[in-house]
Order: structure tokens, then C-alpha cells, then sequence
């Protein structure tokens, strides 16, 4: 035969892969990066169908190992990287490399095969997404499409990444050979873990597809198989990997800190929700997120069983996810030796030194600042606040307390000036003055004579100053965020976050997200109590108190004459959010 010619032409983009949204800032040099495993972006041609990475005229070009070792920097599948197949003539010659490692990826991906007979029961999720405007919160943001994975289980049920459905709008499953996309519901969003449940009302997405089994925890050096439909491709993929480290990890979604496993396979755009499969081919996580640096490679990260359980458990009792309970605490670590004993710790105590009791959790009645926590539940508490976990393991104690469910009970015991006491307390839902999330409602917002108030939260900064708020947003803004505690449930950080310019408000113009003080003398709670004073203020001046030691003074009669020209010039369809009306 005689030699292949090559032709010339474009290099196929590579496709960039999109924030799910709600992630903490994190810096250039090192981040777990949710970008990483969010959903990947999907492209469609004028039919609808997805773009062919070819953009050549014709048949297809014949492959030649030239051109295999060309398009290395082109994302492949374990099977691409493994052996090549090029049509010559009617013959198919295998291309097999004679490097000892290539053979040794070619019995890893054997292998993989064989521990994954579960395949079929992993889909591709497809959803439009439409967030909220937070610097706009009277509209929405251009929707968007997306594409990941996801898995089948029990109860006609299939889980996937609360980032990938986050803001959905529409929701399609798509099963393994299938040519069919069905319209899928979301049942429940687990913010805190970055799990989704949903399902899928028409019975032949069900037909011929057994669910997943849970298998339990995997130890260090266990072999495990992520499966989903990462970018590179529109087939399924395979990688394999070892679990590399068991803690608790912070969840970039939220920033909430739970159980995790790392592996070093690779996690890639599109592989969020995909399963995480053992050596038995039982379901033993949920692929989520990835590190990013430049001196780490093939980092990533899986939602473990434990977690997915509770999640699982959680809406099968209450019928609604209803979150992760926390004890409601800063802690400092006791190693220092007269810190011990400054507080009365013998030799064999050991515990951690409460800081801060949140105001809003229920066990403030009881716990107090520098009390010492011995064990939780009967498990003690080493100084570094870490418990057993398993045989040469150990783990944060807060693991413990994530094992338990909103509104159960706990055994604290205590050392206090001296004297061990012992405490029943309940747990609950964490309640921040800034929030994280906004469980996917709207964006509250009021509006009079042009300044436009809203409630602080993580989204808002995201949208106001970027990912990277945490450098760019205001200091005061930044400093309640990590270290302020909410005084009551109701409590919210409201702003004036930005002035619609008209004559009413000269003089006003540069005001830009600053913290509300007080109204007219009286300590603003939340954003509703702040609108319910301003409308049935009778007052001659509306008096606004600012951080900085600000105020802006308004007249009343006038304010409110010139608020509905101001929301008429700017389109806007009413002075307040619904949920502030109720």
C-alpha cells in the first residue's frame, strides 16, 4: 500500500468548559476548581445534532500513526489511547504500541471493563440553565446549555451534580445507545453535597436498565473507574485511577466541608455526575470537582457513599432534602501544653477550646465560649479536633456530626472551669448572615427613588465582583462574610447596591454596595422589614443610616412620587421582589 496523504486544515477547537456557579473564589496558583467538572457546554449545528470535530470535505480522513502522534494534544478516551483502528482498503490494522507502559494502560483498561458491567445504567444529562441577575434581580441572565452525566438507582430515581441542574429550566436523559432524550423532573437539590435526584415520568426510559449498587467505602490504594461523558467526545468514557486520600474536603459548590474521596483518575468537564465504580463494579461515589495547579496532574475528587446516603435517606424521610446539621461553633485546637492547663485539663483530657457559639443554633443554651469539648456521641476528641476513623486513620470530628440528620440529638461532653458536664443539644441547619446559596429562589430587591436595596449573599458578590471576589470585594463586605454571625433566623446583610440616577437622588450617584444601617433611627433586620418601614413611613424625611458613617436624607412625599417614573424609564415591573408582597 502505498503512503497516506496527509491533508491540511484546522485543528479542531478544543471546547472550554463553564462554572457551574455558586463557587468560592479561589486564587490562580492552586484551586479545587468546580470550572473544572461543571457541566460541559453543548454545541449543536443547524440541525440540532452536535458539530462533528472534522471540518473536512467528504469521507472522513484515513488515520496513519503520524498523524495518532499529531493529534496527541487532542483529549482521548482510555480506549483511544490504548490502540488505533485505520481502514486500509478493506483491512483493519491494529496499531499497537511496543512501549511496556502502553501495554500496561491496555490491561488497565481490560480491567476497567470488567469491573464495569453497570454501564448502561449511566446517562447524559442535558439542561438549560437560567440564572438570576443578581446586580439586576428584576430579570434573568440569557440562558445557557449544558451536558453531563449522571446514573440510574433504585426507585426510579437518577443522581447527578446539584450543579449540573442548578437554575434548570429544562432537564433531558439521555441512556447509552440511545438516540431518544426524555424529559426528566428534578425531585431535590442537595446544595451542600452537590447532589441532584431526579427522575423521569416515561416508563420506557426504565425499560432493559438495572440501577446501580452502593458499595462501601473504599479504602487507600483501592482501585476505582469514573464513568461519564466528559468533553473530548460524544461517547461514553472510561478512566481508572486509585484513591489516593480519605478526609474532609471543602465542597467548592458551597464551601461546605464534607467527606471526600481524591483518586487520580482523570475528572474532566462533563465527567460531574458520573459514578465512581470499585473493583466489584458497585457505585462507591460521585465525580465532582478537580485541582487545578501547575504543579499537580490528574487530581479529582468523589462525592463518597456515606454522604450520597445521607442524602438519599434524608429525602426518603422528610420527603425534601433538608440539609447537613453542624454544631454551631468556632473551635480552636488545644495542643499547647499550658493552655491545658490554664483551663483545667489533666493529663489524659483532651479536647478543643470553643471560641463562638452561633447565636442562631440551638445549642447556644447550653455551650459556652471557652468550654472545652471532650467527645461528641460517646467519640473522643483528640487537641487537633480530629476522631478514629478507620485502622490508622483519622478524621475532623465534624465527620460525626455530618453523619447525623436536621433535628437529631447529640451527647456533648464538656469541661468547664474545671468540672466535665454533659449536654444533650439538637442540631440544625447552619444559618450565615451572608448565605451561601439561595436554594434557587430569586433574588429579593426593593427600590425607592432609584436606590435599589438587596440582601448579600454569596451569589451577589459573585456577580457584582467575579470569582475572585474575595480580592476584589469591599473589606467590611469580605470581613462579615468569614467572621460575622447572625443574630436571629431572620437576620440578612442588606445594601444599597446601586442608584438608578435621577433627579431625586443627585448627589447619591456613587453609592455602590454599602451596608444599611438604620431607618429613620430604628436597626435594620432584613431587607422585608427595611421595605415594610419605607412604605408605611409617614415621616416627613426618609433617613437612611450607611456604613462609613453615611446617610442618605430623602423627602417623602417626593421619594415616592418619583419611584414609579424611575421604574417606568428603566423597564423594571415593580418596586419589590414577590416574596417581599407576602
Amino acid at each position: 500500500m502505498g503512503d497516506l496523504k496527509r491533508k491540511r486544515g484546522r485543528k479542531p477547537k478544543s471546547a472550554v468548559a463553564e462554572s457551574g456557579g455558586g463557587g468560592a473564589g479561589t486564587s490562580s496558583k492552586a484551586a479545587v476548581d468546580e470550572c473544572v467538572v461543571s457541566p460541559s457546554p453543548v454545541e449543536t449545528g443547524t440541525n440540532g445534532d452536535p458539530q462533528s470535530r472534522w471540518r473536512g470535505r467528504g469521507r472522513p480522513r484515513k488515520v496513519g500513526k503520524q498523524e495518532e502522534d499529531a493529534d496527541r494534544d487532542i483529549a482521548a478516551s482510555p480506549e483511544r489511547r490504548g490502540h488505533r483502528f485505520a481502514d486500509h482498503n478493506g483491512d483493519i490494522t491494529t496499531v499497537l504500541s511496543s512501549d511496556l507502559r502502553h501495554g500496561a494502560e491496555l490491561a488497565s483498561a481490560a480491567a476497567a471493563a470488567k469491573a464495569v458491567p453497570s454501564m448502561d445504567a449511566v446517562v447524559k444529562v442535558f439542561c438549560v440553565h437560567t440564572e438570576p441577575n443578581f446586580s439586576l434581580p428584576w430579570q434573568r441572565k440569557r440562558q445557557y446549555s449544558s451536558s453531563s452525566s449522571g446514573f440510574i438507582i433504585g426507585g426510579r430515581r437518577v443522581l447527578t451534580n446539584a450543579h449540573s441542574v442548578e437554575h434548570h429550566t429544562q432537564v433531558k436523559l439521555k441512556k447509552r445507545g440511545s438516540d431518544t432524550k426524555y424529559l426528566a423532573t428534578v425531585l431535590s437539590i442537595g446544595t451542600e453535597c452537590d447532589i441532584a435526584m431526579l427522575t423521569v415520568n416515561d416508563d420506557e426510559f426504565w425499560e432493559g436498565v438495572s440501577p446501580l449498587e452502593f458499595g462501601d467505602l473504599p479504602a487507600l490504594q483501592d482501585a476505582v473507574t469514573v464513568v461519564g461523558y466528559p468533553i473530548g467526545g460524544y461517547t461514553i468514557s472510561v478512566t481508572s485511577g486509585v484513591v489516593s486520600r480519605i478526609e474532609i474536603l471543602s465542597y467548592v459548590h458551597v464551601s461546605t466541608e464534607l467527606l471526600g474521596l481524591q483518586i487520580d483518575a482523570a475528572i474532566n468537564s462533563g465527567n460531574s455526575g458520573g459514578p465512581a465504580f470499585n473493583d466489584k463494579g458497585k457505585c462507591v461515589g460521585i465525580a465532582f470537582q478537580s485541582l487545578k495547579h501547575e504543579d499537580a496532574e490528574n487530581i479529582g475528587y468523589v462525592i463518597p457513599t456515606p454522604v450520597i446516603m445521607h442524602f438519599t435517606q434524608d429525602y426518603e424521610k422528610n420527603g425534601a432534602y433538608t440539609g447537613f446539621p453542624i454544631i454551631g461553633i468556632e473551635w480552636q485546637k488545644m495542643e499547647n501544653p499550658d493552655l491545658r492547663l490554664s483551663v483545667g485539663m489533666t493529663h489524659n483530657q483532651k479536647g478543643v477550646r470553643i471560641r463562638r457559639v452561633e447565636p442562631t443554633a440551638p445549642e447556644s443554651n447550653v455551650l459556652k465560649p471557652s468550654d472545652v469539648i471532650l467527645s461528641f456521641d460517646g467519640v473522643d476528641i483528640a487537641n487537633d479536633g480530629t476522631v478514629p476513623f478507620r485502622h490508622g486513620e483519622r478524621i475532623g470530628f465534624s465527620y460525626l456530626v455530618s453523619q447525623k440528620y436536621t433535628g437529631d440529638d447529640a451527647r456533648v461532653k464538656v469541661l468547664r472551669k474545671s468540672k466535665t458536664l454533659e449536654f444533650k443539644i439538637k442540631l440544625n441547619a447552619h444559618k450565615r448572615l451572608i448565605p451561601a446559596h439561595i436554594r434557587g429562589k430569586p433574588p429579593s430587591y426593593y427600590i425607592v427613588a432609584g436606590f435599589v436595596f438587596s440582601a448579600v449573599s454569596v451569589p451577589y458578590l459573585c456577580s457584582e465582583y467575579g470569582k475572585d471576589y474575595e480580592f476584589d470585594a469591599p473589606v467590611k463586605l469580605m470581613d462579615k462574610l468569614l467572621h460575622a454571625m447572625a443574630q436571629s433566623i431572620d437576620e440578612q446583610l442588606v445594601v444599597v447596591s446601586q442608584v438608578l440616577v435621577a433627579d431625586i437622588n443627585i448627589g447619591y450617584e456613587e453609592l455602590v454596595n454599602t451596608q444599611v444601617i438604620a431607618f429613620n433611627g430604628k436597626p435594620v433586620k432584613n431587607l422585608k422589614n427595611l421595605a415594610n418601614m419605607v412604605e408605611a413611613c409617614k415621616e416627613e424625611y426618609l433617613k437612611f443610616d450607611l456604613d462609613y458613617d453615611q446617610i442618605v436624607v430623602l423627602q417623602t412625599k417626593n421619594a415616592k412620587a418619583a419611584t414609579s417614573d424611575i421604574l417606568a424609564m428603566h423597564c423594571i415591573p415593580s418596586a419589590m421582589s414577590d416574596d417581599l408582597k407576602a
